[in-house]
């Protein structure tokens, strides 16, 4: 919570610094961004695949925020047993779902980019919620898939090509779910 709490302090700093500079003729917000992808989550040890969508708003000049929420799901082996039960193989399913917002900083006019690209850095903080649903039968350590922290944190280098006013394809790499997709401008 302290985090979040200093994430938007940052956010309103810069508001109040970056609202003193020339305005860009280029606004970011008003953009939902649908992208799918791939992701790593903590222990399992191997990517999975992604959906993930964010809804960017200006917040200053090149920068801007995004809610978001992004969805995937694992399934994976779990080797248990005792005296009275052979051991074997257990199948448990995962499925992750982080909540947040992403901060995005465009450098369109360092780069003197043209108007059909946007290149951006980007951090995300949030929470994730993760369900683990087990095979019926088994009664053993329930733990293996608990042990990632709940918090949320990934950078994301990106660029997006217009297509057109309303539309874009976007490529967001990251540090922990990439995603290729299209975004849609109001």
């Amino acid at each position: 919570m302290k985090k979040l709490i200093f994430l938007l302090f940052l956010c309103i700093i810069a508001k109040i610094i970056f609202a003193q500079q020339t305005p860009s003729s280029e606004n970011y917000g008003k953009t939902l961004n649908l992208g799918l992808g791939i992701g790593y989550y903590g222990y399992i040890g191997h990517s999975t695949p992604v959906a993930h969508a964010n809804y960017e708003f200006d917040v200053a000049n090149n920068f801007t925020l995004a809610p978001f929420i992004t969805y995937y799901s694992y399934r994976n082996d779990y080797y248990w047993g005792n005296p009275n039960n052979p051991y074997r193989y257990y199948s448990y399913r995962n499925t992750i779902v982080p909540i947040g917002a992403k901060g995005s900083y465009y450098f369109d006019q360092i780069l003197n980019a043209g108007s059909n690209w946007d290149f951006y850095l980007a951090a995300s903080l949030g929470l994730t919620i993760r369900k683990t649903t087990w095979d019926n039968g088994y009664n053993g350590e329930r733990t293996a898939a608990n042990s990632s922290s709940r918090l949320y944190l990934d950078g994301h280098i990106g660029a997006e090509y217009h297509l057109s006013e309303r539309a874009g394809l976007f490529l967001d790499l990251s540090s922990g779910v990439s995603t290729a997709g299209l975004a849609l401008h109001f």
